[in-house]
Formats: structure tokens, C-alpha cells, sequence
């Protein structure tokens, strides 16, 4: 956990430093995109945990499949990259299977997809 916070520090410490050599504008999409993709990663984690502890609370997987939808949507609504597009659908779609083999009594779904969308996210926001 104490390295999440560590390396948003040391990418907007980055984003900060390039100030002077990009745009305002373009800053701040980079900015946006680094600090939802640290959402996503989050929200990942928090699905793996609900995962693993379905039988004591499937409310969790719920809920954590909505948060991960949530900062989609924000992702998807901002970015104008064909690469993030593409792997936000990916994501989004990675979701939709595990919700529906959740809905199906799945306790064990496959979280792979998820978590390999969600760090082709984290590479395609790193600058």
C-alpha cells in the first residue's frame, strides 16, 4: 500500500516538471488520466478483496464493480487516445463478464482480464 501513494507522488511530481514543456490543457488531461488510473488500480484492489471474501459479503463484488464502472465512464469521457479507448473497453467489458459470472453464483470469477486492462491503463497514463 505505502507504494501507491509513493508513485502518484513521483508522477505528478513528473506531470509538475514537464509543466513548462506541454500545455496547461494538456497537463491537466494527463494529470486526469494519471489520477483515475490510480482510482482504477484501487478499485481493482478492492474487487480482488470483495472476490475473496464473496461468501461473507457479496455486496462488496457489487459494489466495487460499480466503482470500477464509475471511474470509467469519467476515463472514457476525457480521453480523446485511440490506445486508452480501446483499453478502457477492454476494461469495461472485462467488468460486464465478472458481474455476469458473479450474477450466475460464480464465487471464484476470473479476475485476470481485469487486472490486465486495468495496468494496460496504468502504462498508457504513465508519461
Amino acid at each position: 500500500m505505502a507504494s501507491r501513494p509513493r508513485t502518484a507522488a513521483v508522477i505528478t511530481a513528473t506531470l509538475f516538471a514537464l509543466t513548462t514543456a506541454v500545455g496547461c490543457g494538456a497537463l491537466d488531461k494527463a494529470l486526469d488520466c494519471v489520477q483515475t488510473a490510480d482510482a482504477i488500480a484501487g478499485n481493482v484492489n478492492d474487487l480482488q478483496q470483495a472476490v475473496s471474501d464473496i461468501g461473507n459479503d457479496p455486496g462488496q463484488v457489487d459494489q466495487a464493480l460499480g466503482n470500477i464502472d464509475t471511474e470509467l465512464g469519467q476515463l472514457h469521457d476525457k480521453t480523446d487516445n485511440a490506445d486508452l479507448s480501446k483499453a478502457v473497453d477492454r476494461l469495461d467489458k472485462a467488468v460486464d463478464n465478472v458481474r455476469t459470472s458473479v450474477d450466475k453464483g460464480d464465487e471464484t470469477p476470473d479476475l485476470t482480464p481485469v487486472t490486465d486492462a486495468a495496468a494496460e491503463i496504468g502504462k498508457i497514463c504513465t508519461p
